[in-house]
């Protein structure tokens, strides 16, 4: 509740929040600020591009990297650190300046300011609702921030206390992210599909004074928790109106206005008591190997990976182009906060807010209208992309399908070899791209699109090359949470199939315990490299080594040119009863490539004497609710009947019901078999699960990544019967 004895009424507000933004006068900055040095694209450009030449062998390399933060100690004032990890909300740490990319750590507020001048009359942010869209300039966004802000110390948000926000993308989560790191507080994201007590767990570690939910679904969940949450102060939601009161809850235009008598020195006075090696954000894991961990982010990693990484990327200042996206993935992951909060704001871009039921099947709507000039999916996003135009391809009649084939196996063909080369394309390729590729990219609304990413989780080969065909390259890049997102990017100069590219300038990393085929694990070292676990001093050591590298759990090596490349995770490495190391992922691409009808192919064998593999099939998901049906997708239909079957429902196949079909799967893992390099590493047997994975059904995570433990406990009587057999 607010901090003063003034009685805030419950009624409601029709000022539109946007339009008063008007009502604030220019900020004053404070002298600290006023004399900070931002950063601009020459300057990054003075990056060592050394840094990009891989950092491998002995820990002893790593002595060249230690911090040399009094290259900057007398250009901006650090708080106090004796450490480059801390596990305290309100600790500090030692940034690992390099000497090869030296810029003055700046806040997010620095940031955010510098861009609010340089950008102030370009439109910010677009959101879409009630058919009417609404944008917003940056200089409304930075006072509709700093109103938020106010906001929060009305509610009495408490220095590096978390302010928690749960909900589908849009304007108010951004804002409500960027003011409540203005006020002092450390921004919290909380999953939409987390359960009451998984968001109990993220409110609760983080001392969460308030949580900004969207509607009255989530805000179910936090009423149903609050009594357990002795650091919650107030409830704010966003969308939509209050069905019912309660105390301490607040509709969005109350809530904005509750600042209105927080002066502007206050609100000045705590901007300018945050620094650089200090926490702004938490990202928490997703809790797929046990307790979920918050990972603590400072302002520098925020400020200096939006400046970096975006820049391998190719996006351009919003002074010589503005760049437009569409925002839809979870703002809870750091892919899609980086990319569409903080890198939008670093560099001008327009961001459109896509619907909450994107991934059901609006986001080619949003994309049509919006026509971003780059944009980024997870892999899982992108294959059902590919399934999707696969499946009106086999609708199409004959002269369709040979144009379009045609068209493609000239684009793959092209950029094949044509992708790391200098030199033109050939002439049948701007005439393939000019009459059939630029329409079939216009109807997925990529008319404007030049840059195209995928991030969170590994690609195939048959989706790169898919996309390639309709001469889409897709940019993919390797990070962590802990990484503040990317560590190695892809872009337009900086491209190899089923490369994540380089190092990104500025950072370094080597990889330890190296097989003989140069695999071993990643290690990382930069400025993007996070504080700590909140309150998890232990995970935090384990962390990181005695010199300070990150130790990813990923294994990966690169090639003759510095392209990395990811080979395989430790904890997801299978270890037989032989002794024998086999990665999954490999063989489950090789799986999912000779037979189009699986969905999802998880291999097992930990432990066991062999391995054996889970099979869901591709089916038609419930457009309300994304669920799996029962019902076969027209790809799988079109299997079953050139392989004999007339199924149109995965209850027809499974179970052993029809022979066809299973005959045809079995065939398939037979030739994955004839590649493995051992008996050890052929799958003995498999198994037809009756659904497809899901978000919903526990199996994936928010950004749609295969949780292996969850669906080892799921299917453990599936897997089980599989052995006993």
């Amino acid at each position: 509740m607010p901090c003063s004895n003034e009685t805030i009424k419950n009624g409601d507000r029709n000022e539109n929040p946007t339009d008063s933004a008007q009502n604030f006068g220019n900020s004053v900055l404070s002298a600290s600020e006023g004399s900070a040095l931002y950063l601009n694209t020459e300057q990054m450009s003075n990056c060592n591009s050394g840094s990009n030449k891989p950092a491998m062998g002995d820990q002893s390399e790593g002595d060249a990297d230690k911090t040399t933060e009094s290259m900057v100690a007398s250009a901006v004032n650090l708080a106090p650190a004796d450490s480059l990890w801390s596990t305290l909300a309100d600790g500090s740490v030692q940034l690992r300046i390099d000497e090869s990319c030296p810029q003055t750590p700046i806040t997010v507020h620095q940031m955010f300011k510098a861009s609010e001048e340089k950008y102030k009359t370009l439109c910010a942010l677009a959101s879409k609702k009630n058919d009417k869209l609404k944008k917003i300039t940056f200089a409304e966004y930075y006072q509709l921030c700093r109103r938020a802000a106010k906001s929060f110390l009305k509610l009495c948000l408490e220095r590096f206390h978390g302010v928690g926000i749960l909900g589908f993308n849009s304007a108010e989560w951004f804002i409500s992210a960027v003011g409540a790191i203005f006020a002092g507080g450390i921004v919290s994201g909380i999953y939409t599909t987390n359960s009451p007590e998984a968001c109990h767990y993220v409110a609760h570690n983080c001392k969460a004074n308030i949580i900004v939910v969207e509607n009255q679904k989530q805000l179910e969940k936090i009423l149903q928790i609050r009594d357990r949450l002795p650091h919650l102060k107030a409830i704010v939601q966003y969308d939509g109106p209050l069905q019912e009161r309660h105390p301490n809850l607040y509709s969005w235009e109350e809530f904005m206005e509750l600042g209105s008598d927080v002066s502007e020195k206050q609100l000045d006075d705590i901007i300018s008591s945050q620094k650089p090696n200090q926490c702004c954000v938490l990202i928490y894991t997703s809790g797929t190997a046990g307790t979920p961990k918050g990972v603590m982010l400072s302002h520098d990693n925020i400020t200096w990976t939006a400046a970096h990484a975006s820049r391998v990327g190719g996006i351009e200042p919003g002074e010589i182009k503005q760049e437009s996206i569409v925002s839809y993935l979870p703002l809870s992951h750091i892919a899609a906060q980086l990319y569409d909060l903080w890198t939008g704001i670093q560099w001008g871009e327009l961001v459109y807010f896509a619907q909450p039921d994107a991934l059901k099947g609006s986001l080619i709507n949003t994309l049509k209208e919006a026509c971003p000039t780059s944009h980024m999916g997870v892999p899982r996003v992108w294959e059902k992309i590919m399934e999707k135009i696969k499946e009106e391809t086999a609708q199409a009649g004959f002269l369709k399908k040979k144009t379009l084939a045609w068209a493609t196996s000239v684009s793959l063909e092209a950029n094949l070899n044509w992708a790391n080369k200098d030199e033109a394309k050939p002439f049948l390729f701007t005439l393939a791209d000019h009459l059939v590729l630029g329409a079939v990219r216009a109807e997925l609304g990529f008319s404007h699109c030049v840059k195209y990413f995928s991030g969170a989780a590994p690609i195939t080969r048959e989706t790169l090359e898919f996309f390639l065909g309709l001469n889409i390259l897709l940019y993919e890049g390797y990070g962590m949470s802990e990484t503040t997102g990317p560590h190695f990017m892809s872009g337009p100069n900086v491209y190899r199939l089923q490369s994540c590219g380089k190092v990104v300038p500025g950072c370094k990393f080597k990889l330890v315990d190296k097989d003989p085929e140069g695999s071993g694990e990643v290690c990382c070292w930069g400025r993007n490299v996070f504080m700590g676990y909140l309150n998890m001093e232990e995970k935090t050591k384990e962390a990181f080594d005695e010199e300070g590298w990150l130790h990813s759990g990923d294994l990966g090596k690169t090639d003759k040119d510095g392209y990395f490349y990811i080979t395989g995770r430790i904890k997801e490495l299978i270890i037989t009863a032989g002794g024998e190391n086999v990665a999954p992922v490999p063989i489950e691409d090789l799986v999912k490539k000779e037979l189009p009808i699986i969905s999802y192919a998880m291999l097992v064998g930990d432990k066991r004497k062999f391995l054996s593999m889970l099979l869901t099939l591709k089916c038609v998901c419930n457009p309300e609710t994304a669920e799996p049906t029962d019902e076969l997708s027209l790809e799988a239909i079109a299997f079953c009947q050139q392989v004999g079957s007339q199924a149109t429902k995965v209850s027809d196949i499974i179970g052993g019901k029809d022979r066809a079909v299973y005959q045809a799967i079995q065939e398939g893992i037979a030739r994955v078999n004839r590649k493995a390099i051992s008996n050890a590493q052929r799958i003995q047997k498999w198994t037809v699960l009756g659904n497809d994975f899901s978000i919903l059904g526990g199996e994936l995570g928010p950004t749609m990544k295969l949780r292996r433990q969850s669906v080892l406990e799921m299917y453990s009587n599936e897997i089980e019967s599989v052995y006993i057999k």
